[in-house]
C-alpha cells in the first residue's frame, strides 16, 4: 500500500484526482492539502510515499516547495501541470512524471504503473536548484508568516520544534529542518543545534578550550561549537 498525498489549490482537480485514485486499491489517499505550507507540515509528519504536486500554486509554488523539503523524507513526486510544452521538456529530460490537466486516465494508470515497479531515488535537486529556498513558511497563532530568507538572523532546533529569529525580534516556529536550511540556504552551521546568517553577525566572543559566542548586529546572542568554530572564522574571512 503506498501512502499518497495530494496536494493542489484547486478543490475540483483534488477531487477528481482522488475519484480516479479510487481504482487503484494501492493508493491510499491518507491526505489532501490546498497549499505548500500545508503540505510541507504533512510531509515531514506523515511520511507519504508518493505525492501528486501541482507546480502552480498561490505564494509558493510546487518546485519552491521542494527546495523546502527535509530531504531524509522525500516522497516520490508526480508533477501535475496545466502548462505548456516547455515545462513538460523539462520533465521529460530528468525523467521526471508528470501529469496534464485533466488527467487522463490511461496517463494516469501508466504513472501508477511506474510508481509500483521503481524505487530508486529522483534526482530531485536539479530542479530544487531551479528554486533556492528563500521564504521561511513561519506558523503563528491564527496566521502563517512568509519570512524572507535575509531578515533571519540564526534558526535553533529545540526539542519543542525548529524556530527561526528574525531581525526584527520576533520569533516564529517553522515546519522546515536544520537540514532543510543548511542544504538549501547560505545559513551557517555554528553549532549542533544552531545555523546563522553571516550578515547577521555583529562579532564572536572567544572563550576558553575553543569555544565561543556570536553576538548579533540586534545583541542577541548564540554558542559556537569548538569544531564549527575555524570553519566559521574562515567563512568571515577571519585569520586563525
Amino acid at each position: 500500500m503506498l501512502k499518497t498525498l495530494l496536494v493542489d489549490d484547486e478543490p475540483l482537480a483534488r477531487d477528481e484526482l482522488r475519484q480516479l485514485l479510487a481504482g487503484h486499491s494501492d493508493f491510499d489517499v491518507v491526505g489532501e492539502c490546498g497549499n505548500a505550507i500545508e503540505a510541507i507540515a504533512f510531509i515531514h509528519r506523515q511520511q507519504p510515499n508518493v505525492v501528486f504536486l501541482d507546480i502552480q500554486m498561490p505564494r509558493i509554488s510546487g518546485l519552491e516547495m521542494l527546495a523546502m523539503l527535509d530531504p531524509d523524507k522525500m516522497p516520490r513526486v508526480v508533477f501535475v501541470t496545466a502548462f505548456d510544452d516547455f515545462a513538460i521538456q523539462a520533465f521529460e529530460e530528468h525523467a521526471f512524471d508528470y501529469l496534464l490537466k485533466p488527467v487522463d486516465p490511461q496517463r494516469l494508470a501508466k504513472t501508477l504503473a511506474r510508481l509500483r515497479r521503481e524505487t530508486a531515488p529522483q534526482p530531485l535537486d536539479i530542479l530544487r536548484r531551479l528554486s533556492p529556498l528563500e521564504v521561511v513558511p513561519c506558523h503563528g497563532v491564527n496566521r502563517i508568516v512568509l519570512l524572507p530568507l535575509a531578515e533571519v538572523e540564526y534558526v535553533s532546533s529545540r526539542v519543542s520544534g525548529v524556530f527561526v529569529q528574525a531581525g526584527d525580534g520576533c520569533e516564529h516556529f517553522t515546519e522546515l529542518t536544520l537540514r532543510t536550511f543548511e542544504e538549501r540556504s547560505a545559513l551557517f552551521r555554528c553549532h549542533r543545534q544552531h545555523l546563522v546568517n553571516l550578515r547577521a553577525i555583529h562579532e564572536i566572543r572567544l572563550g576558553e578550550n575553543g569555544v565561543a559566542d556570536i553576538v548579533t548586529h540586534a545583541g542577541r546572542s548564540l554558542p559556537v561549537s569548538r569544531r564549527f568554530l575555524k570553519p566559521l572564522k574562515e567563512a568571515l574571512g577571519i585569520p586563525g
